[in-house]
């Protein structure tokens, strides 16, 4: 991907600019795309729904609280999105398997890792405004990631 979030920051100040530092644990540092979005807490049933689904190179934003008691995507879930084409997934919360998801194609945002897995009961919404690290994230919306941050589209 031929962009900087510096850049296009610097071109455009209407861009959110998330403020919470997520790390990066997937094999794409830098990704791109129209945002999808999944609000559950430690439920991560919606999350392995969505990324079964296709992609058309969409990033999807998980919205779990920033809770780190569970973790919302492993490496199964995960190489399912690179199957569907997806392009990223960006969780305000946690991911486990964690060295088997740097080796995918995948960008992967992320608060940190935790082995404990989550529920599977579904429980959450799609598709719905999810608002975290000072940002307002809309299904449609534009995302840029790299390793200096992560802009949106307002």
């Amino acid at each position: 991907m031929d962009f900087t979030t510096c850049d296009l920051y610097d071109a455009d100040e209407s861009l959110q600019s998330v403020s919470l530092q997520l790390a990066n644990f997937g094999g794409r540092p830098r990704f791109a795309g129209t945002v999808r979005t999944v609000r559950c807490h430690r439920d991560n049933g919606l999350v392995k729904s969505v990324l079964n689904s296709p992609g058309d190179g969409a990033v999807l934003v998980v919205d779990g609280g920033g809770s780190l008691e569970s973790a919302l995507m492993g490496d199964l879930i995960a190489a399912a999105a690179v199957a569907n084409g997806w392009a990223g997934v960006v969780i305000n919360g946690a991911i486990r398997d964690r060295v088997a998801i740097a080796g995918l194609e995948l960008g992967v945002k992320a608060l940190g890792s935790n082995p404990r897995k989550s529920a599977k009961d579904s429980v959450g919404a799609v598709d719905v405004a999810v608002e975290f690290g000072g940002v307002v994230f809309r299904p449609g919306a534009s995302l840029w990631s790299d390793e200096d941050g992560i802009l949106v589209t307002p």
